[in-house]
């Protein structure tokens, strides 16, 4: 193999002296980084030009490398917030302080392995592919044996690192399936092994099975239709909620995976699974077709018009995540529509009859909700010294005061219309035994809304205001109020 065709680049070009340490060679991909940059790389590249899949099956015709140089050349990956193995980063920074060499050796391409590979000032070489040859496997395995006659150690994750693993002399297992490991074992001695963690917590996370709470809408027009005692119309409802629990997780998925370079600049959202590289791209991609299957499936089994409306709320869902999360003011009032969708599948679920009433003031509540949302974000910037606009929004930090009235004004707006509703229709409706009792229901939202609005003017409302009020006590209690109100009107006293 000649050996210009491997992109090499040499920091420091001999061995430290008299160290008498092999080697120690890093796999870049899911080893020294929680990522796979042609995933990486493929996604960015689809996200901004979404017609250039044709682009990527010409360039792959041409081979893997040529394909990997292509996206690094089209693709601005922004290096630093990829990220890293801290276990792995510790390892190979204690070794280069005994004296030991350091090198990168991946199958990324050469203009992007070289810009990760200043990250790190224990690197003294690396090798990459350069767009005739992936440095992959065997390709790999006899680079580095050619490189390093006496012996080498080699640092990898994955099953095409075995190759490599058979000729080194050592092994540094990094979270490895099990299968790997044994086999890497039975090739070469392990030098150091870095567990593999489980990953259950982080798919959960990454579902974001806290926010099905929001979903408990579903439920709401079976209780106002006078059905609370029907346990068909419960199974009914169940289901629905379940399908809409499944299929939000899966939007949950494509909306991070959207704005996973957006995320990982984020003082909060960084830590999520997919940003933060616990979960993979590839595992991602493969989960959200089979979520969104068995969400239609589950809604299937109710009814038809229960499968339009998760159609709609998939449908609105993407054109979110995708475009529309950028748009000021826009953003908000869809977010209140994908609320007000719950409701409606809950109406379509149990079949009882639309209340305008109820849609409306889901309406303007949500809004509420969304626009506090928004002013957390923004507060959190200027707070951290940002200014200008917030990264994957279209707000700005000097928007924060037209956020604020918009949200206080659309709350307020959901109290009066609540009011309306009790003055106008509740009172009068033959399903209350005692509606006077109502009146319990818009002085504890009024007093939430103060609540969250005064929080979030004093940066103390987290990124979300639902899931916050899930949590904080003196919410739980005006929720209970609000409950209260409404049970004590429907059964009298």
């Amino acid at each position: 193999m000649p050996k210009s065709a491997i992109a090499v680049k040499q920091i420091r070009a001999d061995r430290e002296p008299g160290s008498g340490l092999l080697p120690l060679v890093l796999d870049l991909d899911n080893t020294l980084i929680r990522t796979d940059l042609l995933h990486e790389t493929v996604f960015a590249y689809l996200k901004q030009n979404p017609l250039g899949l044709f682009a990527l099956v010409a360039w792959l015709l041409k081979g893997k490398a040529h394909l990997k140089q292509q996206l690094a050349r089209h693709v601005t990956l922004d290096v630093d917030d990829i990220p890293l193995n801290d276990e792995i980063v510790a390892y190979a920074e204690a070794e280069k302080a005994k004296g030991r060499e350091i090198i990168l050796a991946t199958a990324a391409d050469s203009l992007l392995a070289i810009r990760i590979a200043r990250r790190f000032l224990f690197i003294d070489k690396t090798l990459a592919s350069d767009g005739i040859t992936n440095l992959k496997g065997a390709t790999k395995a006899e680079k580095l044996a050619e490189m390093f006659p006496d012996g080498f150690v080699y640092a990898g994750d994955s099953r095409a690192d075995l190759g490599v693993w058979k000729v080194a002399k050592g092994a540094v297992l990094v979270e490895t399936a099990g299968r790997v490991g044994r086999a890497a074992t039975r090739l070469t001695p392990v030098e150091h092994t870095i567990k593999r963690p489980a990953r259950l917590k982080d798919w959960v996370k990454e579902a974001r099975l806290h926010q099905w709470a929001k979903n408990a809408l579903v439920f709401v027009p079976l209780m106002l239709g006078g059905h609370m005692l029907d346990p068909a119309a419960w199974a009914s409802a169940g289901i629905a909620f379940l399908a809409l629990g499944i299929l939000a997780s899966s939007t949950y998925l494509l909306n991070d995976l959207w704005d996973i370079a957006d995320d990982r600049r984020h003082w909060s959202k960084r830590n999520r699974p997919l940003a933060a590289g616990r979960i993979s791209i590839a595992h991602a991609v493969a989960a959200m077709p089979v979520a969104m299957i068995a969400a239609f499936a589950l809604g299937a089994l109710v009814n038809p018009l229960v499968v339009v409306t998760l159609a709609a709320y998939l449908a609105l869902t993407v054109a979110y995540s995708l475009g529309i999360k950028r748009k000021p003011i826009l953003d908000a009032f869809t977010l209140a529509v994908l609320f007000t969708i719950r409701l409606v599948l809950g109406i379509v679920a149990v079949g009882v009859m639309a209340s305008p009433w109820l849609l409306v003031f889901s309406m303007f509540l949500f809004a509420s909700l969304s626009f506090a949302k928004r002013n957390t974000e923004v507060q959190r910037m200027t707070d951290n010294g940002g200014s200008g606009r917030i990264s994957g929004r279209g707000y700005f930090t000097t928007d924060a005061p037209f956020i604020m009235a918009m949200g206080v004004a659309s709350g307020i707006g959901s109290v009066l219309i609540l009011v309306l509703y009790l003055t106008q229709d509740a009172l009068a409706a033959d399903f209350y035994s005692d509606s006077i009792w109502l009146w319990l229901m818009p002085a504890a939202l009024f007093l939430w809304i103060g609540r969250i609005w005064m929080l979030s003017f004093r940066g103390e409302l987290n990124d979300d205001p639902v899931a916050f009020a899930m949590k904080d006590p003196k919410s739980l209690m005006l929720a209970a109020g609000l409950a209260l109100g409404f049970f004590l009107a429907w059964i009298g006293i």
